[in-house]
């Protein structure tokens, strides 16, 4: 792999940033909301609780970390419907750049947008709702591992869905992670799903995390095989969905419909 070919999409992403004041507000003005509403509403609940049951890392804690998989998915789709927006998807794949490369690309700029996000979040939820992620120690970076590859794999999944469809197909992306949060049991445990839900829920790497953040809400130790477990789900998803994308792109470079793709409107 070249890494100057790398670095040019994330340059390109960061020129987009600097000139655009509106997009660069998008990295963390939604998450900014997300902390307060969902902060006060987790001091409201433990108001009103008959038990001693502390909220605000079960409830918070999960918002936080769900918003940092969507960030990080939507950091690699969003600056793939850039290119697709400004019709520049035939010239980036013309030019001497492999599929991988690109992906790497992508993945880059999202590291970098989520990780703000991320800093954000933290320093919000900390500094007004007294929540401190990191004091949960080491088992807190197996959580962010996990999510930062599903969210990794939905992001490429989503380009290779946009690729296929073309730009229509971006309506079909955003409602992806409210599709998926209901099986992942980001706010409640899994055991409350019906049973179909709760086989759904085991293949998916964020049921894992969630689990194991409330039991260490409720003051009790993680099981390291299930996140094992759910790691290995989240690299298998994320080579899945490498292996999708690629074949997807030697589809529509095959049959011409990349062309088509980069001369449509919506």
């Amino acid at each position: 792999m070249n890494f100057n070919r790398i670095f040019s999409i994330v340059l390109r992403q960061f020129y987009l940033m600097r000139g655009n004041f509106p997009r660069f507000l998008t990295l963390f003005i939604w998450i900014v909301v997300d902390i307060i509403l969902w902060g006060f509403m987790t001091r409201y609940l433990n108001g009103v609780a008959a038990t001693a049951y502390n909220f605000i890392p079960a409830v918070l804690g999960a918002v936080l970390l769900w918003d940092f998989l969507i960030r990080v998915m939507q950091g690699i789709s969003m600056a793939f419907m850039e290119d697709s927006w400004s019709r520049n998807l035939l010239n980036v794949f013309a030019s001497p750049i492999s599929v991988g490369e690109y992906l790497s690309g992508l993945v880059l700029s999202s590291i970098a947008t989520s990780l703000i996000g991320l800093i954000i979040m933290i320093a919000l939820a900390t500094a007004i709702f007294g929540l401190s992620l990191f004091a949960y120690g080491p088992m807190v970076l197996p959580f962010l591992f996990i999510l930062f590859l599903t969210g990794i794999a939905l992001g490429i999944l989503a380009t290779g869905i946009m690729l296929r469809f073309g730009p229509s197909a971006e309506w079909l992306i955003w409602p992806l992670p409210a599709i998926l949060s209901p099986f992942a049991g980001v706010f409640y445990p899994l055991s409350v799903l019906p049973h179909w839900m709760q086989i759904v829920a085991h293949t998916l790497p964020p049921s894992y995390v969630f689990e194991g953040l409330r039991a260490i809400a409720s003051g009790h130790t993680v099981s390291s095989a299930p996140l094992m477990w759910g790691l290995a789900l989240a690299v298998i998803y994320t080579a899945g969905a490498c292996l999708f994308f690629i074949h997807i792109h030697r589809k529509v470079v095959r049959t011409g419909q990349l062309a088509r793709f980069s001369a449509e409107t919506g």
